[in-house]
């Protein structure tokens, strides 16, 4: 492929172009359809002449369908962009990065999705490609732990449904923060499960608790119940959060946050900060998984993106306890310039 992608480069380096133009137009169809030419050129940085162009190719191809309300993709376009995704790393020299970041983090897996979309897009298309590797991974009597949080919430919004059920449980990995339902643990797990035909179990606590309450929720049956599903889990997802933006979230008051920015907090995942260096610097009184346990799991997947989060995935991902990391592009050469890889 390497060799071909070459000499493509230099016999028809137009060939490349336009490769990456109508591919940039599908991503963009995909996530706003139903579409008009204008706002799609606006979208895409390409001239409305040229966009109408490419949608007359497409539309040739049976890629998109235009109405009068806008275009969409097709079943049959819907179904193509994966497989587009596969050539564009290749032809943008994304699997090179990915093999860059993997040994630079240590782990055994990265996955990079292609940059070139706005950053509330970039999101989406992280959760669209982390759906895909979970149902890669997925099988029959797997336990699955999810967290909550925005990028979790695109994975489950990205499955696809299956015809056939699956004979697999989801459970959140911890309580739920205070935040709006669509982003929670819980909602998460259910929404996965459904679209799999699993099953599911709900953990009905705030993540943060006093540490005298510990003891006595964990001694209620229904939480039993789930924690011991969880015990067992072998296949975790997760993300990563800024440490300030996290400890908002929680209702940490003013005094502790600035306490966390003493402490040189940067990063935050499954009730854990961490500073620059990887050290865990604080650590909120919870029930479910712990750090610790990650190293039980078989595949632990963190997904997490945008540049501004690059320290903080930086200081979360090790070999200790992570297996795989999807992230974008941009996000990916941030960590790498951090780390000093050029």
């Amino acid at each position: 492929m390497k060799y071909l992608l070459k000499i493509q480069e230099k016999i028809v380096p137009e060939l490349i172009s336009i490769v990456e133009n109508r591919y940039t137009i599908l991503r963009n169809i995909y996530y706003y359809q139903p579409i008009g030419r204008r706002a799609l050129a606006e979208k895409t940085n390409i001239s409305e002449r040229l966009v109408r162009k490419e949608l007359d190719f497409l539309y040739g191809r049976g890629l998109v369908k235009v109405y009068r309300s806008g275009t969409i993709l097709t079943e049959l376009g819907s179904k193509f962009l994966p497989e587009l995704d596969k050539y564009m790393k290749e032809l943008k020299g994304i699997r090179t990065l990915e093999e860059q970041l993997r040994e630079c983090l240590g782990i055994e897996e990265v996955h990079i999705v292609s940059g070139g979309l706005e950053p509330s897009i970039i999101i989406q298309e992280i959760g669209r490609y982390a759906a895909r590797l979970l149902r890669r991974l997925l099988k029959d009597g797997d336990i699955l732990a999810v967290t909550g949080g925005t990028t979790l919430a695109q994975v489950a919004s990205a499955m696809s449904e299956n015809e056939k059920p699956m004979d697999i449980i989801v459970v959140p990995g911890r309580g739920g923060l205070g935040e709006e339902v669509e982003i929670q643990a819980n909602t998460i797990a259910a929404t996965l499960a459904k679209k799999l035909g699993g099953r599911y179990h709900l953990l009905h606590i705030p993540d943060s608790l006093q540490e005298e309450n510990v003891d006595i929720i964990m001694a209620e049956p229904s939480i039993q119940r789930v924690l011991k599903f969880l015990e067992k889990a072998n296949i975790l997802i997760h993300g990563v959060g800024s440490a300030e933006i996290m400890a908002a979230r929680r209702d940490m008051s003013r005094e502790e946050i600035e306490e966390l920015k003493e402490r040189g907090a940067v990063a935050e995942a499954l009730g854990y900060y961490f500073d620059e260096s990887g050290e865990i610097v604080y650590v909120t009184t919870s029930v479910g998984l712990h750090l610790e346990d990650l190293k039980d799991i078989e595949k632990v997947i963190v997904v997490a993106g945008e540049p501004a989060k690059a320290r903080a995935i930086l200081s979360v991902v090790s070999p200790l306890y992570h297996n795989i990391l999807v992230t974008d592009e941009a996000t990916a050469r941030e960590i790498l310039a951090l780390k000093g890889v050029r």
